[in-house]
């Protein structure tokens, strides 16, 4: 039985990291990587009301809506009620700004963006589920959905108080696919359970699985000599089943070109490929990192109100991958609504209510010492 997106080419250009020039979208550069993209035959773009300070919808507009048919493609973006929205009006107005910067006339699939944790609040609050189914039956979205960063039971209970969403957004890759605080396989099991088609963000954790330790790249170079770190992490992602698309966040015509030759024919991971990915993830488990399962005990009491799992979750990228940007972006988004790792008063509570007897307050140190620049 077919299902939805299952007709969908299984690469989506992310449109979160565009190529920039002096702080502005590289309007050439996109216009040929669109073009490129779509000649091999793929189809899904996906950008979000919060990308680039709103620049991203501007130009996907100039660089796609505005040169191509309107049924020869299918344009994603999202709703992130939680960001900086203090009335249901507000909440309700991004869907109609992002209508008139993207010049779409409709979505094809719109998200509720980045559901969970405290996030998940604002939607209900501001009757943004109800708003949307709305929209949905008047035409303006075609697919709804949403986007979610939290636990499975999370998930679980979101699918059952919401079936009418159609779709979930989820972070998945091989790295995360066993993590107690991603839990990347969990999640995706559970959409799988309540018969939800999957659309895979992060599959290369934000560029850090594309920049690998020297000593867990060895891996992959020794079983394919030609196969590119990210080409392992799309294949990876790609090769589970019920997927509408696997997102990459192409900020290059190069890495678009890699990422085009690897999935224009597509071949899903054999066994022999499949045991290989399973070393690469032995071997990043055991590099040194912070052992937080983002269980948020920590966090309950802290005076401070840090964000501990997320600023460990940033600590980790920089210790693991050497992922400077994408520790710096964790850390930027760990802090915002909150205290900073130097805000720390060593007050013990956090320590006391960890089950994973974590230093907390000496790990707080070294994450301001690493990420507060």
């Amino acid at each position: 039985m077919a299902y939805l997106g299952e007709e969908i080419k299984k690469l989506g250009f992310g449109l979160m990291r565009l190529p920039m020039v002096d702080g502005e979208v590289d309007i050439e550069q996109t216009k040929q990587m669109v073009d490129l993209f779509l000649s091999k035959g793929f189809t899904y773009f996906d950008t979000a009301y919060g990308y680039l300070e709103g620049k991203s919808e501007k130009a996907i507009k100039t660089a796609l809506v505005d040169r191509y048919p309107r049924q020869s493609f299918q344009l994603a973006t999202k709703l992130p009620a939680w960001a900086g929205a203090k009335t249901a009006e507000e909440a309700r107005a991004m869907l109609a700004t992002s209508l008139e910067r993207t010049g779409a006339g409709y979505f094809d699939f719109y998200l509720l963006h980045n559901l969970g944790d405290n996030r998940t609040e604002a939607f209900d609050r501001f009757g943004i589920w109800d708003f949307l189914a709305e929209q949905k039956e008047k035409g303006v979205i075609k697919h709804l959905g949403f986007s979610f960063h939290d636990k499975a039971d999370v998930l679980d209970d979101l699918l059952t108080k919401h079936p009418n969403m159609e779709f979930v957004q989820l972070q998945i890759n091989y790295a995360d696919w066993e993590s107690s605080s991603i839990q990347s396989r969990a999640c995706y099991e559970v959409a799988r359970k309540h018969g939800k088609p999957v659309i895979i963000m992060e599959p290369v954790k934000g560029g850090s699985l594309a920049s690998l330790p020297e000593s867990v790249s060895e891996i992959f170079k020794k079983a394919n000599p030609a196969a590119s770190l990210p080409s392992w992490a799309i294949r990876y992602a790609a090769s589970l089943d019920g997927l509408i698309t696997v997102l990459s966040g192409m900020s290059t015509l190069s890495q678009m070109e890699d990422n085009l030759q690897v999935m224009e024919n597509f071949k899903p991971l054999d066994a022999s490929e499949r045991a290989v990915v399973e070393q690469v993830q032995k071997a990043l488990d055991s590099l040194p990192q912070v052992p937080c399962t983002a269980c948020a005990y920590c966090v309950k009491g802290c005076p401070m109100g840090i964000n501990i799992p997320g600023i460990f979750k940033a600590e980790n990228n920089q210790l693991v991958y050497g992922n400077r940007v994408g520790a710096l972006g964790n850390y930027k988004f760990a802090t915002r609504s909150g205290g900073k790792a130097s805000d720390c008063i060593a007050c013990g509570q956090c320590e006391a209510a960890c089950p994973q007897h974590i230093g907390i307050i000496e790990e707080l140190k070294k994450a301001a010492e690493m990420l507060e620049v």
